[in-house]
């Protein structure tokens, strides 16, 4: 892999071990030489993220809206910070050209972006891994609705598997690296 794009909190929740994987990621990232595509704030764990980053040498572009540059929220320590007008047209740029998607605790805006990149590559426009890092199982509730929509028909089983997760960086990253897509052809 040469380049991510991660999707995180700019939040930093309410406990720290959301803040400690947002660092090891960045680190990790930073030191196994993959490019970072983020958010491009410098609040939450996107702050967090492109700190790490930053300080172990790693490469890191940020994508951020006018409307939240405007706010003061982009990381002005980031050198490569591209400035869109939508959350729609960011979406586009962090995925477009990644070797894969990994996405950290977070809120709306993070689901908004995770679920985006799923639906890529179910159909069929984004074949790379989708990874959730879920740090000390956050997303255990999402991840036991994702296996309800395959129980009751809405979401195929192969395709559930476009959904890869971990509970820590090197696990994930390992699963990313080791990742065949195969979507199923049609998905209903």
């Amino acid at each position: 892999m040469n380049s991510v794009a991660v999707f995180c909190g700019a939040n930093p929740g309410n406990e720290p071990w959301f803040a400690e994987a947002a660092t090891e990621l960045g680190k990790t990232l930073a030191q196994r030489k993959i490019r970072v595509l983020f958010g491009g704030g410098s609040v939450g764990l996107m702050g967090i993220l492109a700190d790490a980053v930053l300080a172990h040498g790693g490469l890191i572009t940020g994508v951020i809206t006018d409307q939240l540059h405007e706010l003061e929220l982009g990381h002005t320590g980031v050198p490569d910070m591209i400035v869109v007008e939508s959350m729609a047209e960011r979406r586009t740029l962090l995925i477009k050209g990644t070797d894969g998607v990994i996405t950290m605790p977070g809120g709306y805006g993070s689901m908004d972006e995770h679920f985006e990149a799923l639906t890529l590559a179910q159909l069929h426009q984004y074949r790379k891994p989708v990874g959730l890092l879920n740090v000390r199982g956050y997303y255990d509730p999402m991840l036991g609705m994702l296996d309800q929509m395959v129980r009751f028909g809405f979401l195929r089983k192969q395709n559930r598997k476009l959904c890869i997760d971990a509970p820590t960086v090197p696990e994930l990253l390992d699963k990313m690296v080791a990742y065949e897509y195969q979507a199923v052809g049609k998905w209903v």
